[in-house]
C-alpha cells in the first residue's frame, strides 16, 4: 500500500471560520491554528551549528523556518513586534527543546536604527551570523487606490522593502563566505490582486532586490535567493490582509484547491540556507499551490 499523501487533502481543506484580529495579531488565537511544523517537521542535521536571524519568526512562515532551522541544528535569533511576544515565547521553547540557542529581539523593522541594532544583537547573542531569513511583512487589503493612505503606503514599503536594505547593509560586514540571504517575495509580485496594490508592489521590488543583490555579493561567496509563497494560512490574513468575507474560502481558488500551511515552506528555507544549494543564487522559488509565477 502506498504511503503517499494526496496534496489536495494533506492539510486543512474546509472553509475557515470567519475571523478578525487587530494587527499584528497572534497566531495562537487563529482558528484553526496554522501548522508551522511544531509536531511534524523532522530535522536531518542539514544546518549543524549555523547561526540564523529570522524576521517575523514568531508566527506563520517565519516561525516555520525558525523551527526547521533549529531542528536542523542551527541557533536562531527571532525578530517580531512586541505585541507578538506570546507567540515568540512558544517558538523559543520549541528551539530550546532541540538543544539550540534562541535569542528574542522584539522591535519594529520600519525603524532604520533598530534594523542595525537587530543585526548586532543577533550576531552578539548567537556568536556569529551566517543565515538571514527575511520573512516579516505588512499586508493590508484596500479595495480602492483612493482609500490607500500615504501612511499605509510608507509603512508597507518601510517594513517590506526598506528593512531589507537596512538589515543587509548592517549584516554584510559580519557575514562569512558561504552565508545565505533569503528574502520573501510573493505570488502577488507576479499576479497581483487588485486590493493588495501596495503590498504587491513591494513584492515586485523584493524580487528585483534579491536578483540584484545576488549579483553584487556573489564575489563575496554569499548567495541570495527568495521564496514566493502563494495563499498561506498565517496571521497576515486575519489581521486585514484579506477582507473578512473572503477568509472562509481563502486559497480554494488554487489548482490544489486549498491554502498552504507554513510548514509546507520549511524545507525550501532550509535548502536555501544549506550547502545543498551551493550553486543556487538569484533565484525565486514559488510555493503557490499551482499558481504560476509569470
Amino acid at each position: 500500500m502506498s504511503n503517499l499523501n494526496n496534496p489536495l487533502e494533506q492539510y486543512f481543506t474546509g472553509d475557515f471560520p470567519k475571523q478578525y484580529q487587530d494587527p499584528p495579531g497572534l497566531q495562537q488565537k487563529m482558528e484553526p491554528v496554522p501548522d508551522c511544523g511544531e509536531k511534524s517537521y523532522k530535522g536531518n542535521g542539514r544546518l549543524t551549528n549555523r547561526k540564523a536571524l529570522v524576521t517575523g519568526g514568531d508566527s506563520g512562515i517565519g516561525r516555520a523556518a525558525a523551527i526547521a532551522y533549529a531542528r536542523e541544528g542551527a541557533d536562531v535569533a527571532l525578530n517580531y513586534l512586541p505585541e507578538e511576544q506570546a507567540d515568540a515565547e512558544e517558538v523559543k521553547e520549541l528551539i530550546e527543546a532541540e538543544g539550540r540557542k534562541a535569542i528574542l529581539i522584539p522591535g519594529d523593522l520600519s525603524d532604520e536604527a533598530f534594523c542595525g541594532e537587530l543585526v548586532k544583537k543577533a550576531y552578539d547573542g548567537l556568536g556569529g551570523l551566517d543565515v538571514l531569513a527575511l520573512v516579516a511583512g505588512k499586508q493590508q487589503a484596500v479595495e480602492d487606490i483612493a482609500d490607500l493612505t500615504t501612511e499605509q503606503l510608507r509603512s508597507t514599503f518601510e517594513i517590506n522593502v526598506f528593512s531589507l536594505f537596512w538589515v543587509v547593509k548592517a549584516a554584510l560586514p559580519l557575514l562569512p563566505k558561504g552565508a545565505s540571504i533569503i528574502t520573501t517575495t510573493s505570488v502577488q509580485g507576479y499576479n497581483p490582486s487588485p486590493n493588495l496594490l501596495d503590498y504587491a508592489s513591494t513584492k515586485f521590488a523584493i524580487t528585483g532586490f534579491t536578483r540584484g543583490l545576488a549579483k553584487q555579493v556573489a564575489a563575496k561567496g554569499i548567495r541570495v535567493n527568495s521564496v514566493a509563497p502563494g495563499p498561506i494560512w498565517t496571521a497576515l490574513q486575519v489581521t486585514g490582509g484579506q477582507p473578512s468575507d473572503q477568509i472562509p474560502q481563502f486559497g480554494q481558488n488554487t489548482p490544489l484547491q486549498r491554502s498552504g500551511q507554513p510548514v509546507e515552506l520549511s524545507s525550501v528555507y532550509v535548502f536555501l540556507a544549506s550547502e545543498e544549494s551551493s550553486y543556487v543564487t538569484a533565484q525565486v522559488y514559488g510555493i503557490t499551490g499551482g499558481i504560476e509565477l509569470a
